[in-house]
């Protein structure tokens, strides 16, 4: 017998071409903003480690917040097609520092999916309005991929939940609003003692942030530590009504997280050809264009292959999470696979910059450094090739 999700997206035919009349409108309007409203003012993003406010507003303006999300709570009621085309867009322009993904592609689903209709109704609109920034605080000091090891604790208090712990690396972490938070609710150390709160932080007693920690890369995005003492969280913020559903939860979004890591991937391996091929034709190498000799050619046409494989392998991976059969396993093998290729990619691009692609002002040494946490987070490259030997 068929299996459950087959049955039902069975009679689901996707068009030919994978992208339509209405995603180009939008893909035309997305690189406007980015181009135009972002990119500008990514230097003093950088400088502030963190995006403006008034940027994210504008984005919800132009429904670039909660774009997967139903209408009735305020999202465009689109599906992957529609973030796909916003990451693209936002990369190419090289403003990956707005943490829009964070935002649009984990915090809303995971309300729109598992949330009560209460829970919905109160944080979506909210959201897609851009009144609230929406961040998710997984990872632990020590943790890292292995999200069974988490030590934050939520133990029951009458109406509420008491929340103590420490999370670290956490995306839009300094101006979040709202926060998925997953703690301990059992006193075991298995998978059903986990569970995810919806917690919002404005005048959380007990609560706190710490640095905006600084990285390597992504220097607009701001990513720090939270600190949870004894905070009373209500009950009514456990997402999913039932304590211990966290941990299942958590795995059954991050095939579509890892889709959408791969989707910056590819856009990434197309941005650093294009400024490259630009470059090798006008750089000059004893009297010739660097893109005239052999090894220049050779390389970049491997990259090419490459990046136009791992474009066919993306709209494979989109069309099964359109039709519901996007699996771990595929997901796991788009995510390792295009974000080495990427960096590879990006490091042999910036080698035919010279010195200067070593000089920040220069596009490839910017995706050097902004791209090189893709092998990491979404769950280490090394925890993708478990999950694929685990299903050989």
């Amino acid at each position: 017998m068929a299996e459950p999700s087959k049955l039902q997206t069975a009679s689901i035919t996707m068009p030919e071409n994978l992208y339509l009349d209405e995603h180009h409108i939008l893909r035309t309007s997305a690189r406007r903003f980015f181009e135009q409203v972002c990119a500008p003012d990514v230097e003093a993003w950088e400088a502030e480690g963190m995006v403006p406010r008034e940027i994210w507003r504008k984005a919800a303006e132009l429904g670039f917040l909660c774009p997967t999300i139903a209408t009735e709570y305020g999202g465009s009621g689109g599906d992957v097609r529609m973030s796909t085309i916003l990451l693209e867009e936002q990369t190419r322009a090289g403003a990956v520092g707005f943490g829009l993904g964070v935002h649009n592609d984990v915090v809303a689903p995971y309300i729109e999916k598992y949330g009560t209709e209460a829970q919905k109704a109160r944080c979506l609109p909210n959201l897609a309005s851009g009144k609230w920034i929406g961040a998710i605080a997984m990872t632990e000091p020590g943790t890292g991929s292995d999200l069974q090891a988490l030590r934050t604790t939520a133990k029951r208090d009458g109406d509420n939940y008491l929340v103590n712990g420490q999370k670290t690396f956490i995306t839009n972490g300094q101006c979040a609003d709202l926060i998925i938070l997953a703690a301990r609710t059992g006193d075991g150390q298995a998978a059903r003692d986990i569970s995810l709160f919806l917690f919002e932080t404005a005048d959380a007693e007990g609560f706190s942030r710490g640095r905006n920690l600084e990285k390597l890369g992504q220097k607009a995005s701001d990513t720090t530590e939270l600190f949870f003492d004894s905070v009373a969280v209500p009950a009514g913020a456990l997402l999913g009504e039932v304590a211990g559903c966290g941990f299942a939860q958590m795995m059954e979004r991050l095939p579509y997280e890892r889709l959408m890591t791969g989707v910056a991937a590819v856009a990434i391996m197309d941005r650093a050809l294009e400024h490259t091929i630009v470059l090798t034709k006008e750089r000059k190498v004893f009297g010739q264009a660097v893109i005239d000799f052999q090894n220049t050619r050779f390389k970049l046409a491997e990259a090419k292959t490459i990046a136009t494989i791992a474009r066919v392998f993306l709209d494979k991976c989109l069309r099964l999470e359109l039709t519901g059969r996007l699996d771990a396993e595929t997901a796991a093998m788009l995510k390792w696979w295009t974000t080495e290729k990427q960096c590879q990619i990006v490091d042999d691009c910036l080698q035919f910059h010279g010195g200067y692609g070593y000089i920040l002002d220069y596009p490839i040494a910017k995706m050097f450094v902004d791209g090189r946490v893709q092998k990491i987070y979404g769950g280490s490259n090394e925890i993708m090739k478990e999950i694929i030997g685990r299903a050989l």
